[in-house]
This record gives C-alpha cells, sequence and structure tokens, in this order.
C-alpha cells in the first residue's frame, strides 16, 4: 500500500519508501552539465580566439590550463568550506560565481593585444577558483543521499555530466561561434548558471532536512551506509587538524593509488574539453560549425559508457562481487578501451576517427567510477577534504595536459605524439588500480593524538 510521504502509515502498515534522492541527484546532473559546459566554453571559442588574438600552440596551451591552475589550488579550501558550511551553501557561491565570470569573459572582445590575453588568463583563473567545489561537494552529496549499492551508479550519472554537456552544447555553441561571434558562448552560458545557482537554493537539503523524504526512506539510506548527517542543517563546526588529515590521507597506499590513477584518467578528460575541437578543426580539416556537432558523437559514447560503468559496478555488488572487485573491473576495462584512440593516428577518413574516438571515450565513461570510490573510502569527518584533495590529484592534468600537447603540437606539427601522450595515461591508471590500490574499503581517520606512542610500522600499516 502506498503511502504519502512524510504521513504516517496506518497501524501495521509499513510506509513505502520515497524516491527524494533521485531528485537530488537530478539536480547534482543538471548542475554539472553546466559547470562542464563551461569549462568547455574557451575550447569552442578557441580557434576564433587563436585567430583573434595571434597565439601559438603553446600559447594556446597555457589559455586552456588556466582554468586548472585555480582549480587545483582552490581544492583543499573548497573542500574545507564544504565541511564547514555545508553543501547547500558553498555549492550556491560557487555556481554564482562560475557562472558570473564565465559572462565577464565576454567582456575580453573589448580589449586588445597582451591586455586581452592577460584577461581571459585571468578569468580563466577565477572560474577554476570558483568551481574548486563542485565535484568534491557532488561526492559529499551522494555520500549522505546513496546506500553503498546505489553509489557506483549514483557517481557515474553525475559524472557523465560532462558528456552530455557536450551533446547538449557543443552543438549550441558551435552554432553561437558561428553566427553571433565567439562571445556570445560566454553571455549564454553565464546567465544560464546563475539562474541554475537559484534553482539549486530551493531544491538542495541534506537528507534529515528535505521536506519530501519519508522515514522509510532515511531508513533505507541509512541501513546501506549512506552518511545521512554529515549536511547538517547548521554549519558543521569540527577540530579536526586540516593538515594533520592530509598527512593521514596521503599516507594510505590506497587512497595514493586512487589519487595518482584519477590523475590519469583526468588527462583523457581535458584533452576531450581543450584540444579535442581544435584537433578536428586544425589536423582533421573541419569548420567549427561541423567540429561543434562532430564532437558530440564520441560525447553521447561517454555519456552512456558512464551510465553503464555505474550500472554495472553496482550489480555486481548486489551479486556478491566484493567492492574492489565491482569498482576495479569497470576501471580497467574502460581505460583499455580507452586506449583505442591511439588508432587515430592511423586511419585517414573520418568517421573511422569519430567511430574510434567514441569507442575510446565510451571506455572512458565507463572507467571514471572514481568519485564512487571516493565515496565509498572517504572518512567521515573529512568527506570534503578527502574530495578536495582526490580533485586536486585529478585536475593537476588540467594543468599539465593542455601544455604538454601544446609544446608537442610546436615541436612535431601534429596530434600524433598527443594521442600517444594520452593513451598512455590511460594505461598507468590501470597499474594503479591493479597493482597499487589494493582493497577498497573507508579509511580510518584517527586524530594525531590518537597516534601518539604507536610505533610507527604498524601506524602505517593501519593507515593504509
Amino acid at each position: 500500500m502506498e503511502v504519502q510521504a512524510n504521513r504516517p502509515a496506518p497501524a501495521g502498515v509499513p510506509a513505502k519508501a520515497t524516491r527524494a534522492r533521485w531528485t537530488i541527484l537530478a539536480m547534482l546532473f543538471l548542475i554539472t552539465t553546466i559547470n562542464y559546459a563551461d569549462r568547455a566554453t574557451i575550447s569552442i571559442a578557441g580557434p576564433e580566439l587563436k585567430k583573434l588574438l595571434g597565439l601559438s600552440p603553446v600559447e594556446m596551451g597555457y589559455v586552456f590550463s588556466a582554468f586548472a591552475w585555480s582549480y587545483v589550488l582552490a581544492q583543499l579550501p573548497g573542500g574545507w568550506l564544504l565541511d564547514r558550511f555545508g553543501s547547500k551553501i558553498t555549492y550556491f557561491f560557487s555556481i554564482f560565481l562560475w557562472s558570473l565570470f564565465t559572462v565577464m569573459m565576454g567582456g575580453v572582445g573589448f580589449l586588445t593585444g597582451g591586455a586581452a590575453v592577460a584577461a581571459l588568463f585571468c578569468l580563466r583563473l577565477l572560474v577554476g577558483a570558483a568551481e574548486a567545489p563542485s565535484f568534491p561537494g557532488n561526492s559529499r552529496i551522494t555520500s549522505s543521499w546513496f546506500p553503498t549499492a546505489e553509489r557506483g551508479r549514483a557517481a557515474a550519472i553525475f559524472n557523465s555530466a560532462q558528456y552530455f554537456a557536450t551533446v547538449l552544447f557543443a552543438p549550441l555553441m558551435g552554432w553561437l561561434v558561428h553566427s553571433l561571434g565567439w562571445q556570445s558562448v560566454f553571455y549564454v552560458m553565464g546567465a544560464l548558471g546563475i539562474i541554475m545557482s537559484f534553482v539549486w537554493l530551493v531544491t538542495i537539503y541534506g537528507p534529515r532536512q528535505h521536506p519530501r523524504i519519508n522515514a522509510a526512506e532515511l531508513a533505507y539510506i541509512e541501513a546501506g551506509g549512506g552518511l545521512v548527517d554529515i549536511e547538517s542543517a547548521e554549519p558543521v563546526k569540527t577540530n579536526t587538524d586540516t593538515w594533520a588529515t592530509i598527512k593521514q590521507l596521503l599516507g594510505s597506499r590506497m587512497l595514493l593509488g586512487v589519487y595518482v590513477g584519477q590523475y590519469c584518467i583526468t588527462t583523457l578528460t581535458y584533452f576531450f574539453l581543450t584540444w579535442f575541437p581544435v584537433y578536428l578543426v586544425s589536423e582533421r580539416g573541419m569548420t567549427i560549425l561541423k567540429a561543434g556537432f562532430v564532437a558530440a558523437l564520441p560525447a553521447i559514447a561517454g555519456f552512456l559508457g558512464g551510465i553503464l560503468g555505474g550500472v554495472i559496478s553496482d550489480r555486481m555488488i548486489k551479486s556478491g562481487y566484493s567492492l574492489s572487485a565491482a569498482r576495479k573491473t569497470p576501471i580497467v576495462v574502460g581505460m583499455l578501451l580507452a586506449m583505442s584512440m591511439i588508432v587515430c593516428n592511423y586511419v585517414e577518413q573520418d568517421w573511422v576517427v569519430v567511430a574510434v574516438m567514441s569507442l575510446a571515450f565510451f571506455g572512458k565513461g565507463i572507467g571514471a567510477l572514481g568519485w564512487a570510490v571516493v565515496s565509498d573510502t572517504s572518512p567521515k569527518q573529512a568527506g570534503g577534504l578527502s574530495g578536495g584533495l582526490f580533485n586536486t590529484f585529478g585536475n593537476t592534468a588540467g594543468i599539465t595536459t593542455p601544455i604538454v600537447i601544446g609544446y608537442i603540437l610546436q615541436a612535431t606539427g601534429s596530434f600524433a605524439g598527443a594521442l600517444v601522450f594520452v593513451g598512455a595515461n590511460a594505461l598507468v591508471a590501470i597499474l594503479c588500480y591493479l597493482f597499487v590500490v589494493g582493497d577498497i574499503r573507508r579509511f580510518e581517520f584517527r586524530k594525531p593524538a590518537a597516534l601518539e606512542g604507536l610505533d610507527a610500522p604498524g601506524a602505517a600499516r593501519r593507515a593504509s
């Protein structure tokens, strides 16, 4: 018998659990879609900006990387803000500010020469800093709203928004650049983000505060391992020693393997977000309008792979496989498929290139379970900080990938070496998960005082 949420069931009749958690996940998916679309604005406008400002491949690489410099540096402060003030208010300011700075990037067209390049670089730095709490916030929210057996699917869904953003917005942004000029991309996407920041405020709650959750759903989440109390209505006050916590997290072989693996996986993401449209235009001779539509095809494959990877992982858990096997299997298989992009160096037909890239990003989507692993392993007292540290490692690839590829292009005049570089990172991710990570389990956080008097080898063993 179905009972309306938050109303008591008749005596002896169990209430049917509501599904408020899926509404929360839908909002995370929408916001993450806007997030990645705003990150990709620079790559869609890139060919026109490169021509307008007369930038070399190396200079363009540095402009592409500007976002990631501040994004990485702000990860730990962003994680601290999430733990201190909660996800709802911290994430609201994150969305509002990154969208405002995106709108301001359209004003770069009123400047010329070095002033335009400097303004573009600085605004990308500000966008990166503002976006820093976004993915640790996603991880923190899914940790609180989803039991372990559904967390892989939840993390895969919000993570797959990076591909959906390209599917939905790359053709639109390509049309905007073609029809209204490159500035229009920043105005439209920034305005959309500002609107969504206020939608966020009236949509997101912690499990215990949500107006449409009932006791049955809350009990289901809590019994399944959901951390239902970390998103409290009041700011979270903690005496946790931040640097001691970081030291413990980095002292774990399991977590360090996950962090390095995420760096390698994110290298594929930033190739797609920055140089991929340029690859289609300069290496394959497509127009920017055609490139915008063609880029959507691998993105569709990546989106489908992302959803499938989460479904496979969660079904493996429900079928009795260990958490380690359920998380590692899609990651390893996905990265093997992602390495197929190197084949593009040996084919000429555009349709074959698009097919191979689609297979590669399908694999990348399947293997993009890092945020599920973070939700499974982060200590309860420092979920935001742990997610911030994970994202720091991962998005360091946003600094190195555009710059390394820029130097490869300048030295060779071809993307062949760039595709090998990206494929090699997928291989290293496989090696990390197979030989470094070990068993995946929740990290046991201890305050520094608890370590006093323990022998170093014993402490190291327990930390790992």
